[in-house]
């Protein structure tokens, strides 16, 4: 049973590195993987484990882009890079939207929306958004090409689209990437940016559902969490390295054509 449980999590693990990060939705996949791999544990832990394991793919950013987001140094002039202090100043202003309505409408947000229908509906809707935007989007024609040249504004903006990401299915990197670009932010500068907006976002979601349901009671529920939170950071890196070089020279379309599969998917699943 032990063994098995830990098997399980490290499925989990590679299932929430992957899909954290391509705009796909963990979610959905964490709920689709759940019918067919149910772990041997508590609805009120199973609800802890899946959010927790993110914590692995927060410290994978972190590491993957530790120059750009360290903002000490003993070589700037007042020990702060002005740079990286500004750039995270922009990063706390796209949180606050999501901050304040996480806080505010968490429990009826869960209640009403945490259901199969939704999130394969979210899956199918954003799908869709996806290849649609793709049609119109030029890259020669975008205006931020860059993360440090999102103001304060866009910032902004773009946070209100990471609201939309607490409704289940929706995928946060995939609504903050589709807001980048339509408020003309290049694919690479988007991505990128919502990789930052993560570490903020994620962990307070994290720590508020510590806080909600408490910490894990027995070894074997600590021993699956630290497995499925450690693999998800291992195969976060190989995904977040795996996004950044592919953006480059390809568009999003087949991760929207992925979404409407796995939205049909999860709806037959559930009815058969």
């Amino acid at each position: 049973m032990y063994t098995i449980e830990i098997i399980k999590a490290i499925f989990f693990g590679i299932v929430e590195g992957i899909t954290e990060w391509l705009p796909i939705s963990s979610t959905g996949h964490l709920i689709l993987v759940d019918q067919f791999l149910k772990l041997n544990a508590s609805s009120t832990f199973k609800e802890l484990f899946f959010v927790v394991i993110q914590l692995g793919a927060i410290l994978a950013v972190i590491v993957f882009y530790w120059k750009k987001l360290w903002p000490f140094s003993s070589k700037a002039k007042y020990l702060i890079e002005q740079d990286t202090a500004a750039l995270w100043m922009r990063i706390i202003v796209a949180c606050l939207p999501a901050a304040v309505v996480g806080l505010l409408l968490d429990d009826p947000i869960d209640a009403m929306f945490y259901n199969y229908q939704t999130v394969s509906l979210m899956l199918v809707l954003y799908g869709i958004l996806f290849i649609l935007i793709e049609n119109k989007h030029n890259e020669s024609k975008v205006k931020i090409n860059d993360v440090s040249q999102i103001d304060y504004k866009t910032a902004f903006f773009i946070g209100l689209f990471q609201v939309l990401a607490l409704i289940p299915g929706t995928s946060r990197s995939g609504a903050t990437i589709i807001g980048a670009m339509l408020l003309g932010t290049s694919r690479v500068a988007a991505t990128e940016f919502t990789f930052y907006l993560a570490i903020p976002v994620m962990f307070g979601a994290s720590l508020l559902k510590t806080v909600k349901l408490g910490l894990p009671t027995t070894n074997l529920e600590l021993t699956v969490l630290s497995v499925g939170t450690f693999v998800a950071f291992v195969v976060s890196l190989l995904a977040i390295r795996f996004l950044t070089f592919y953006i480059k020279k390809h568009n999003f379309k087949v991760f929207g054509w992925y979404r409407i599969v796995l939205g049909a998917l999860i709806i037959l699943t559930f009815l058969f």
